[in-house]
Formats: C-alpha cells, sequence, structure tokens
C-alpha cells in the first residue's frame, strides 16, 4: 500500500492544469448506457473511481476503450446488454448507482445492488427509488439489491412531476438520465444545481435529449424515443480547483490552474479573499497569489448545497484555517460524519474542539510533521495541504482514498515545487 511522503515548508509556484471532474464523468460513462451508439468522453480524469465504473460497465457487457494520453474514452452499450450491477463492484463505489435510472429507461428492467454504507454519512437512496417509481416503475429492494422493471404492457417510463425530500445530487443525475427515455414530460423539483449535473445534462442534450433549466432547481425534460451517440468533453473538476487554491493560499506563492472555472468556485474564491488570497480569473483558468498562512485571516462557513460552500470543500479549508491568524467556527450540514480528519490534524498540532457537526478551529498553528492516516477521499487532501506547511516530514498511509478523486495529485504538486513523493509502505 502506498503512502505519501512529505517535507514541508516550500512556498508552491507555477502552472497546474485542473482534471476533468471525477463527479461529472462517473454519470456521463452512464449515460452511454441510454444508447447503442457509440458515446466519446474527453478529459476523463485517470481514477480509481473511473476504473471501477469501467469495470462495471464492461461486466454488463458495454465495450469500452481507451483513446490517447488526454483522457479520451469509448464507449458502446450494445441491445444484449445485461442489465444488472452486482455486489462486489458496486459496494466499492456508490456513484454505481446511477446506472439504475439509465437501465430501467433504456431496457425496461434493472437489477441493482444496494451500495451500502459510507464513512462519512449516511446517503439513501430512497429518492432514487421514489422518483422511479413516480415514473411507473415497480420497484422491490431484496436481498441486497433494487429489482426494477416496467409494469406488464408498458415499454417506456411515464413523464411526471417529482420533488425530492432533499437535495441529492446522484438522485437528481438517474431521474434526470431516467426522465431522456419516459413518455411525457417530467419535471424535478428540488434538483440539484451542481455544475456536474450541469454538464451531465449538456451531454444527454448532445445525444439528442431535450432538457431546460439545468443548473437550476426545477429541471424540465421532454422524453425522446431515443438518444444517440456524440462527443463531449468532461468539465474541468471545481474540488481538485478550490484544493490546489487552498494548498497556495496556506503555503504562500502563485499558481496558475488551468481550466479551473471561478463560476463554479464563487463560494470558495469568495472566502479566499476575504482571507486575503488573491484569486483572478483569466482566459485560461484562475490565477492565485498568497503570502501565505500567517498573513491570512481565518474564516468561518457553513456548508451547504450548491451554491453555497461545498461540503467537498470543507476539510481543506480547515486545514487553510489552521494556519492563518484567528479563532473561527466551521459547520457541516451535509454530512454527519465529516470531521474525521480532524483527529489526524491535531496528531500535527492542530487545535480544533468538535461539539456535534460544529468544528472551533484555533489559527496560527504552528504544525509539526509527523505519521497520519487518510480517512476519505476530502480528508486525504486536507492532510496533504497540512504537511505541505508542517515542519519537517509527514506521512500520509491510505492515500487509495485520495486516488480516488485527484488525478496524480503528487506529480502536480511536485511541478509547483512541492518536497512530495509516493513511496511504498
Amino acid at each position: 500500500m502506498d503512502q505519501l511522503l512529505i517535507h514541508g515548508g516550500r512556498p508552491l509556484s507555477g502552472t497546474v492544469t485542473i482534471s476533468g471532474a471525477k463527479n461529472a464523468a462517473l454519470p456521463e460513462m452512464c449515460a452511454a448506457l441510454l444508447t447503442s451508439e457509440p458515446v466519446q468522453l474527453t478529459n476523463v480524469p485517470r481514477l480509481h473511481d473511473v476504473r471501477t465504473m469501467r469495470r462495471l460497465l464492461e461486466h454488463m457487457g458495454v465495450l469500452v476503450e481507451t483513446h490517447g494520453e488526454r483522457g479520451g474514452m469509448g464507449f458502446a452499450a450494445p441491445d444484449t446488454l445485461e442489465p444488472e450491477a452486482p455486489y462486489e463492484l458496486v459496494k466499492t463505489m456508490r456513484a454505481s448507482v446511477l446506472v439504475l435510472g439509465p437501465l430501467l429507461a433504456r431496457f425496461g428492467r434493472a437489477r441493482v445492488s444496494l451500495p451500502g454504507g459510507c464513512a462519512i454519512g449516511s446517503r439513501p437512496v430512497d429518492q432514487h427509488i421514489k422518483g422511479l417509481q413516480a415514473m411507473g416503475a415497480e420497484i422491490t429492494v431484496e436481498h441486497g439489491y433494487m429489482e426494477a422493471r416496467l409494469p406488464a404492457g408498458r415499454t417506456r417510463l411515464t413523464g411526471a412531476r417529482i420533488t425530492t425530500d432533499m437535495v441529492t445530487v446522484t438522485g437528481t443525475e438517474n431521474l434526470l438520465m431516467a426522465a431522456c427515455l419516459a413518455e411525457g414530460e417530467t419535471v424535478l423539483e428540488n434538483a440539484a444545481q451542481e455544475p456536474e449535473v450541469s454538464d451531465l445534462a449538456e451531454l444527454l442534450i448532445k445525444m439528442g435529449a431535450r432538457i431546460e433549466g439545468q443548473g437550476s432547481s426545477h429541471i424540465r425534460v421532454q422524453g425522446v424515443d431515443r438518444l444517440h451517440g456524440c462527443t463531449h468533453r468532461v468539465v474541468a473538476d471545481r474540488i481538485e480547483a478550490g484544493t490546489f487554491l487552498c494548498a497556495v493560499a496556506a503555503c504562500g506563492g502563485q499558481a496558475l490552474l488551468r481550466h479551473a472555472r471561478a463560476d463554479h468556485l464563487e463560494a470558495v474564491i469568495d472566502k479566499l479573499r476575504d482571507a486575503g488570497v488573491q484569486v483572478t480569473a483569466e482566459a485560461d483558468g484562475l490565477r492565485v497569489a498568497s503570502g501565505g498562512g500567517a498573513r491570512l485571516k481565518a474564516q468561518g462557513f457553513r456548508t451547504m448545497e450548491y451554491p453555497g460552500f461545498p461540503t467537498d470543500m470543507q476539510a481543506q479549508f480547515m486545514t487553510l484555517n489552521l494556519v492563518a491568524q484567528g479563532t473561527v467556527s466551521v459547520t457541516e450540514t451535509i454530512f454527519e460524519n465529516r470531521f474525521m480528519h480532524v483527529n489526524e490534524l491535531m496528531r500535527l498540532g492542530a487545535e480544533i474542539m468538535v461539539d456535534g457537526r460544529v468544528a472551533t478551529v484555533a489559527g496560527g498553528a504552528r504544525l509539526s510533521g509527523a505519521r497520519v492516516m487518510a480517512t476519505d477521499l476530502r480528508a486525504s487532501a486536507s492532510l496533504v495541504i497540512a504537511g505541505l506547511v508542517a515542519e519537517g516530514e509527514t506521512v500520509v498511509d491510505r492515500i487509495y482514498h485520495l486516488d480516488r478523486g485527484y488525478d496524480q495529485m503528487e506529480e502536480k504538486l511536485r511541478g509547483l515545487g512541492a518536497d512530495i513523493e509516493r513511496v511504498a509502505a
């Protein structure tokens, strides 16, 4: 099992290219199930989760090809595909549930394993089931599997007005894909507004779907008889971009983040600017400049659904607050167990007190290197940033979490001047 070995104290400067978004690529890979014609994706990130989704699609009979060195992947889902997603593959990645809507919409049936638990908190799929049932699907949950099919005599799902009980990104994506082939109009109320949802909608529109309102909480879909193939570039990963913004802010220096989009990171950028970080939108991305944590002012924040402050940036910004000046509160409203990085940060010298969903962070910490353990994807990134500013050597264990969502993070950081390397444990 690999580790990251970090010697902190270096400023970060240079140019880094932000990869395609994992949370856009995974549903877009599933969208290829909606047609038998080839779907070509470019800018697909090289991640463990992408490889897992590929294995799942290939298990069902999808033909998958990799094109070139720039994240090109092609998908062809034949009519003979077997619409079943087994536990052995689904258990390792919750996004696997995104095959449910497309399979049911195109093949009229699907057997998909329940995804199981998640370290950062509960992420139930009941909203997916509720929405598909509103579109006419018959769904039972037995022996750990969701068994879905169309009623006897029906060949297509039926459009419906669906209001989810909570904002759910994967729920919105599943229902959006299913609605594209449903008969009539589907309206999704309380829909997720994340850029990754909008990017999925843009792909579906290129495939022939009729969608309006993506990027808002009210999405309207007119079902069509069939979809066709297309080529689509995966949108840049806003969370990877936000992570590098925090890293440069904490370490000091200046960098250009190619392909990063300011309009996808407004809440994070506002907090960074309030802290004293310079963030400027340029034609090719975002430029960030910082004098380092000691010259910054810590910022309290509360995580919220998009366009609010993203829960996926909470851990990274908490690390920045540790080295900035002042004591602030961080409130996590999305997941009930997303402070697992706190104990590991305290091993490096952080002063943090947690009371339920609120963490009080004392800034001005003088972090010192130690051996720490990653507990989830974004926690991993926070520990890497902490290691970059800590005195001495930091070893980050269990970085397979990091590999689920960051494309060659240590190589990109080395390109900015960091002393970081991947070593075998």
